[in-house]
């Protein structure tokens, strides 16, 4: 499977060839003139982005164990329902694929998935997740090593939104699905940490020239049973870089704590 998401899809992120995998499988090369080479890591990703960046390996623990709990797996099945009911769902990339929560349940309607994040810890939990159809590979997503015009759909779970480039790699008739934060998402969080708390923003990168054919909003509410378990939510969160101590306190405080989860979920169509 990975070589046929390789020569299939795959275009070099150097001077935009096609690409092939090399006979023994470890490797994967353009056909350039300069044969650019990649060799894919023990856990199956390739790094197509040298340098650091992206989510610590700390943020990406933290990730995995609150994910494990199952609480956003609602989330999960709506976005990989979106995807079968809208595209062929031939081959999907997960653009921002995280640990590969979200991708492993969307590669269950997909031919193929491809992942791409630019941490490479994230990117390394997501490969040893071993999705027989999937390929994950460090990159950015605003400029994927993607052939233009192939994929069936793009998923888009929390990450930024690069309406141009989801455009240029989705065929015609292809899909974006992007989910996002409510108004109310985590709100019961910011309540019991932070003096005063705000309802959230429609985000400002959402798609503008595609057609927007479906909509949906998926609210819930969950609770935390451990300190653990609601320090490792709130490291998840953009709040875990611009916390002050005295709320930081505040949380390693908290005991229990029952959470609302508002998702917005939006389907755009590639005209």
């Amino acid at each position: 499977m990975r070589k046929q998401i390789v020569e299939k899809y795959f275009s070099c992120p150097r001077c935009g060839s096609e690409m092939r995998v090399t006979d023994d499988r470890k490797s994967m090369f353009c056909l350039g003139p300069r044969r650019h080479l990649w060799d894919f890591s023990s856990s199956g990703y390739v790094n197509l982005a040298p340098g650091t960046g992206g989510d610590s390996a700390e943020c990406v623990r933290a990730r995995r164990n609150f994910l494990s709990l199952g609480h956003y797996s609602p989330l999960a099945d709506a976005v990989a329902s979106a995807v079968a009911r809208f595209s062929d769902a031939e081959a999907v990339i997960d653009a921002g694929c995280g640990e590969g929560f979200y991708g492993q349940r969307i590669s269950k309607e997909a031919g193929s998935l491809i992942g791409f994040d630019l941490s490479k810890p994230t990117v390394e939990a997501a490969a040893k997740r071993k999705i027989e159809n999937a390929l994950f590979a460090v990159a950015g997503i605003n400029a994927m090593p993607i052939r233009s015009d192939g994929v069936s759909a793009v998923t888009n779970i929390f990450a930024p939104c690069f309406e141009g480039e989801f455009c240029r790699v989705l065929k015609d008739g292809g899909i974006v699905v992007v989910a996002a934060a409510g108004e109310r998402h985590l709100l019961s969080l910011k309540e019991a940490i932070y003096d005063s708390s705000t309802l959230n923003t429609e985000r400002a990168d959402l798609p503008s020239s595609m057609k927007l054919i479906d909509e949906g909003r998926l609210t819930y509410e969950f609770t935390l049973e451990s300190p653990g378990q609601i320090s490792d939510l709130f490291a998840m969160t953009p709040y875990y870089y611009r916390t002050n101590r005295e709320s930081l306190e505040r949380l390693s405080r908290l005991e229990r704590l029952t959470v609302n989860a508002d998702f917005e979920i939006k389907v755009y169509k590639k005209d």
